[in-house]
C-alpha cells in the first residue's frame, strides 16, 4: 500500500504542472499574436560599397517586401527599385510560441517524472531486497566459494551497480550449467 502512495504523490506534481500549462494555453490563445510570432525577413546580399544587411520587421504578409521593411534604406532614391526588387529576398515568417511552450512543457514533465521515478527506485530499492534469513539460496557451496574469493580478490568493492549485475549474471550463468549437469546426468540414469 505505501508504494500507491508514494505513485500517487509523485503524479500530483505531474498533473499540477499540465493544468498550470493548461491555463497558460488558454490565456495566451485568447491575446492577440504577439510581435515574435510574426516577422517578415529580407535578406540584402552587398551592393555597390554597401555590405549586406539582414532586415527584420513585425509587419503583414502583404506589406511584406523590401520597401516596407528595409528601413534606412541603405541606396539613394533612383537605386532602390533595382535593390530592393532585383537582390533583396524577403520571407514571411510565422511560428507558434504557444506550441513551443506546451512542447517543452511536456519535455520538462517527462524528464522530471523519470528522475522522480529514479529516485522513488533508489528509495525504495533497497527496501525491497530485504535478505529473508528463511529463503534458501539456489547456489552450491563451491559457488559460493568462488563468489568469495573473487570479491576477497576485488578488495570488497563489490557495491557498485556494474559489479552486482556481473555477479549476478555469472551466478545465473553456474546455475544453467549446473541445471544442464543434472539434467543430461537424469536423462543418462533414465535411458
Amino acid at each position: 500500500m505505501p508504494v500507491n502512495s508514494t505513485l500517487r504523490s509523485c503524479r500530483s506534481p505531474l498533473v499540477l504542472l499540465l493544468a498550470i500549462a493548461l491555463c497558460e494555453l488558454i490565456a495566451q490563445s485568447h491575446a492577440s499574436k504577439s510581435f515574435e510570432d510574426v516577422r517578415c525577413k529580407c535578406i540584402c546580399p552587398p551592393y555597390r560599397n554597401i555590405s549586406g544587411h539582414i532586415y527584420n520587421r513585425n509587419v503583414s504578409q502583404k506589406d511584406c517586401n523590401c520597401l516596407h521593411v528595409v528601413e534606412p534604406m541603405p541606396v539613394p532614391g533612383h537605386d532602390v527599385e533595382a535593390y530592393c526588387l532585383l537582390l533583396c529576398e524577403c520571407k514571411y515568417e510565422e511560428r507558434s510560441s504557444n506550441t513551443i511552450k506546451v512542447t517543452i512543457i511536456i519535455y520538462l514533465s517527462v524528464v522530471g517524472s523519470l528522475l522522480l521515478y529514479m529516485l522513488f527506485l533508489l528509495l525504495v530499492d533497497p527496501l525491497i531486497r530485504k535478505h529473508d534469513p528463511y529463503t534458501q539460496p539456489l547456489q552450491n557451496e563451491e559457488d559460493t566459494e568462488d563468489v568469495r574469493s573473487q570479491a576477497e580478490g576485488v578488495g570488497g568493492r563489490g557495491n557498485t551497480m556494474l559489479e552486482r549485475v556481473e555477479g549476478a549474471q555469472q551466478r545465473w550463468k553456474r546455475q544453467v550449467q549446473e541445471q544442464r549437469k543434472t539434467v543430461f546426468d537424469r536423462h543418462k540414469m533414465l535411458s
